[in-house]
């Protein structure tokens, strides 16, 4: 909404006023203590948490206190008024929500969120329920670095040569820094041919540097210029003369972007500054070795290094930047500040269904690892029994998201518990390790494992299977738990009918043969068995656990459509390769051809020797075991242990909170906007009683009544006009209104007057013209009826002569007096005469040409000559051959010629003369077209 092209995210509460963007910086410096920024650090944190201890040492004006219920943050404004930083962002999502859907002129309910790629599980989930409060569908969270490298790959596209290639991007924003390794290349895809791709390969950050440290260090600098200049004044201890400073800052860091030194303009001194930064830009421990570990193999092989981000126009930030990579020069050609909004919206296009664009693939990566632990007992040599505790990688640290994994569990019986935990985060330094928060995410109960194996006591189990979700958004969630039971069981052959016999026998011929062998449930069934194998000896290397979660996860996506839910069969309908599987051949997946070759054998023999045929398929498929599998859905309990999230309760109560402060902000709105209205008519008003086109239309009574009314609304506005309602202030302007509309409307007619009735008066003119012109037709050529013409007649002389009667009337009246000539009543007549010009008009757009009379073309054929030709046009067939031909076949005898033989003899040339005339006449309706 503001002049420039983004606007911040701040949001000012003060008492029944909420300010967002610039205005809610403006009056952090009035009031600094309703003012919020940078509460997205809060997200997902516990009131412990260093990250909210420094929070409270650089905006000490905020009051934090503990939620008691989830253990989180809350800012306190008063004993009754008190928000969570996901109301906060709540109530940004939903301001920003409202720009969207006034430039896009439609309402708004799906989109997509940049969120920090260092965002854990905690603060990804704040982020949806800070959505969810809004009422807004998040369609995904995408990665910021991932938006700007998606942006980039957009335009990559463009180029004739899109090849791979490794780019960094270093993104340096106000809160913190993201260094990102991207591979682009293309890749081929089973649906879509070559598509291009993006995979992210190495990703570091630092959750504190950024454009705020800078502006914090200069606000100190700044504060201690001016308590040494002052030394009776403490200038820290005044929250408004910090914000000042901290402003001040923030121009400062902006100017000298370009400049060596400037001077800072503090009161009531100036002060001048040099050009040092004495920030840890020095050592920017965002350092590219220690900001991207797991790509750092990879630096050598780095094509180009983008700058992302405000803070990275900072010289110093470029210039050791440059030297840590090795490089020429830094890339600046994409928009620092809206790169990472560009790719989220191409993204957010590429989800919506009202969208088509260019198909990219993105592969975002998992920063942190996520494994399954668990305790279980197990047998020692000396027969006793102890307690085990396993650990299996569900996530790799940088392991591609979206993604579904399997961990099966092959050694309970009953019910038992396991937990989900975050992996080895040896690669996050003390800090960031204390930012982390809790290891623990979740812990998984599960409740009706011994009632399944008690209620399936016949079947072979196949273990407890836990299907894990990693989502488009990062976020993981336990889909559901299932107990797998399988058995073998042998069906007794059942006598087919000599309808189904008939069926078969004729689906053969057209290739419809038998039950094709399918081999991806056995296939998937052999990956699962990898799986619990896997987990039951937990004795295996940690590479052959990553092969068997990534089996797993193939598992996943290849046989969860087969699966069916709780008490359901699931039949393989592969008899013959089932047995071959139990009997531990794998030729069925390799000549799945030779098994079709051999069916449609044994059905085109069948057409042949059917009773030999139908002995040898029912040995078979008496031989052949029947596999049946059962599903068993377990109970499962979570306890979330990292940030407990909020209730369905808590939110509903949230969204009203914000639903609310919106009601009410429309309603400020509404009334200001009404206040505003009534004022602008009363001075406005109050100006036109002295123009002169005004007073030529009013007396000197009528101006004298409405400028006392006038007058006392104005006094009424000021007195009491900052405490009425909004109906009041409407009803005040509807009185106004309803006093001068006479006045307008005279004055609003009179300007109308010229314009309306020169159209009119052209309009008669045209019309006049072009019934002058349709009665000069000759007759034999006229398009149009009497009837018409004399209503087009008609409707000119009453037009006429109701505009000379209607302004002569009008100008023997008074211009104080309510006019009779009314622009309304041009209008009409305008339109009634003009409909019945343009259906003329049409009329003669479409017409015909009407044909012409014939005429004899030789002076001296006359009287008989043309009646016997007129005569024989009407008789003569189309066809003269067949004419000429039945006399002679037909006819008895010769009679001797007479006059009428005579004139039936000359019919062949008449015919040919009047197929003359018939072009001829054909020729003339032509040029009569063309003419028109």
């Amino acid at each position: 909404r503001e002049s420039r092209r983004k606007t911040p995210v701040a949001v000012s509460l003060k008492e029944n006023e909420r300010l967002f963007g610039d205005s809610a910086l403006g009056m952090s410096i009035r009031t600094p203590k309703v003012a919020f920024r940078y509460f997205q650090d809060l997200l997902g944190k516990r009131i412990d948490n260093p990250h909210v201890a420094l929070y409270r040492s650089r905006f000490p004006e905020h009051e934090l206190v503990k939620d008691e219920k989830r253990q989180t943050v809350i800012f306190k404004l008063s004993q009754t008024i008190q928000y969570s930083p996901e109301e906060m962002l709540g109530m940004v999502l939903n301001y920003s929500r409202g720009l969207a859907e006034e430039f896009a002129e439609q309402p708004i309910k799906d989109a997509v969120i940049t969120v920090p790629a260092y965002f854990n599980q905690a603060e990804r989930r704040a982020v949806l329920h800070a959505a969810r409060m809004a009422d807004l569908k998040v369609l995904q969270l995408i990665n910021d670095n991932t938006a700007v490298a998606l942006n980039y790959g957009v335009f990559l596209l463009h180029r004739p040569s899109f090849s791979f290639q490794n780019i960094m991007f270093y993104d340096m924003g106000a809160g913190s820094t993201v260094c990102t390794i991207v591979t682009y290349q293309t890749v081929k895809t089973k649906d879509s041919g070559t598509q291009p791709q993006l995979q992210i390969q190495g990703i570091g950050f630092d959750r504190t540097l950024g454009g705020l440290e800078m502006e914090l260090r200069l606000r100190d600098y700044l504060a201690k210029l001016f308590n040494d200049q002052h030394p009776s004044k403490d200038v820290r201890k005044n929250p408004r003369a910090m914000a000042k400073l901290l402003k001040e800052a923030n121009r400062l860091k902006t100017v000298l972007s370009a400049n060596a030194d400037h001077m800072a303009q503090v009161w009531p001194s100036v002060t001048g500054f040099p050009a040092v930064f004495g920030l840890r830009v020095g050592g920017l421990r965002a350092g590219v070795q220690e900001h991207c570990p797991s790509a750092a193999s990879v630096l050598d092989g780095i094509d180009q290094v983008i700058l992302v981000g405000g803070a990275t126009r900072v010289p110093k930030v470029q210039e050791v930047l440059l030297k840590a990579v090795g490089k020429e020069e830094l890339g600046k050609n994409i928009n620092a500040d809206e790169a990472a909004a560009m790719g989220a919206v191409y993204q957010a296009a590429a989800l919506s269904k009202a969208f088509k664009v260019k198909p990219f693939i993105v592969r975002d990566a998992a920063v942190f690892p996520i494994q399954v632990e668990f305790t279980r007992e197990v047998e020692e040599d000396d027969k006793s029994k102890s307690l085990k505790h396993n650990k299996r990688i569900l996530f790799q640290r940088m392991a591609p998201y979206p993604q579904r994994k399997v961990i099966t569990f092959n050694r309970y019986t009953d019910d038992f518990e396991f937990y989900v935990n975050y992996g080895d985060l040896s690669f996050l330094n003390q800090d960031d390790m204390r930012i982390f928060g809790s290891l623990n995410l979740t812990t998984v109960r599960l409740k009706g494992v011994g009632d399944s194996f008690k209620k399936h006591s016949d079947y072979e189990s196949k273990g407890i299977k836990a299907h894990f979700n990693m989502d488009e958004s990062g976020v993981l969630s336990l889909d559901r738990v299932e107990s797998v039971f399988e058995t073998l069981v042998e069906d007794k052959l059942e006598e087919e009918s000599t309808l189904t016999k008939l069926g078969n026998t004729i689906s053969s011929l057209f290739g419809g043969g038998g039950p094709t062998p399918e081999t991806g449930e056995n296939l998937t069934d052999s990956v699962q068995q990898e799986e619990e194998e896997s987990l039951a000896e937990p004795g295996k290397d940690e590479q052959g656990e990553k092969q068997d979660q990534k089996s797993s996860a193939e598992d996943e996506e290849r046989g969860e459509e087969k699966q069916q839910s709780a008490g359901q069969a699931e039949t393989a309908p592969p008899k013959a390769e089932s047995q071959k599987k139990e009997e531990g051949e794998k030729l069925e997946s390799q000549d799945p051809k030779e098994n079709r070759e051999t069916v449609k054998e044994e059905e085109s023999s069948k057409s042949s020797t059917d009773s030999t045929a139908t002995k040898t398929e029912e040995e078979k498929k008496i031989k052949a075991p029947k596999k049946q599998k059962l599903v068993h859905e377990i109970t499962m309990e979570l306890d979330v242990n990292d940030v407990p999230d909020m209730l369905e309760d808590e939110l509903k109560s949230s969204m009203k909170k914000l639903q609310d402060l919106t009601v009410r902000d429309l309603e400020k709105q509404e009334r200001e906007k009404s206040a505003n209205s009534l004022e602008s008519f009363i001075f406005e008003t109050q100006d036109k009683l002295y123009q002169e086109e005004y007073q030529f239309v009013s007396t000197e009574e009528q101006r004298d009544e409405i400028s006392k009314k006038l007058s006392e609304a104005s006094s009424w506005v000021e007195e009491e006009g900052y405490a009425a309602s909004t109906k009041e202030l409407k009803d005040k302007l509807a009185e106004l209104k309803k006093l001068c509309r006479n006045l307008f409307f005279r004055v609003e007619e009179r300007r109308k007057w010229p314009e309306r009735l020169a159209a009119l008066e052209s309009l008669l003119n045209h019309s006049t013209i072009f019934l002058k012109g349709a009665r000069m037709i000759p007759e034999s050529d006229q398009i149009f009826t009497e009837v018409e013409l004399s209503t087009l007649e008609k409707a000119i002389n009453e037009t006429t002569i109701w505009k000379n009667e209607t302004v002569a009337e009008q100008n023997k009246l008074s211009p104080t007096e309510k006019p009779i000539l009314l622009s309304k009543d041009i209008e009409l007549k305008l339109a009634a005469l003009d409909r019945e010009v343009q259906y003329l008009l049409n009329k003669a757009k479409f017409a015909k040409p009407k044909p012409k009379k014939e005429k004899n073309t030789t002076k001296s054929d006359s009287g008989k000559n043309a009646t016997t030709t007129s005569e024989t046009e009407n008789t003569i067939p189309p066809t003269e051959g067949k004419q000429e031909d039945k006399p002679e076949d037909v006819g008895p005898a010769e009679e001797p010629p007479t006059a009428e033989k005579v004139a039936i003899d000359d019919e062949p040339g008449s015919d040919s003369g009047s197929k003359k005339e018939k072009k001829t006449e054909n020729g003339g309706e032509n040029r009569k077209n063309d003419e028109l």
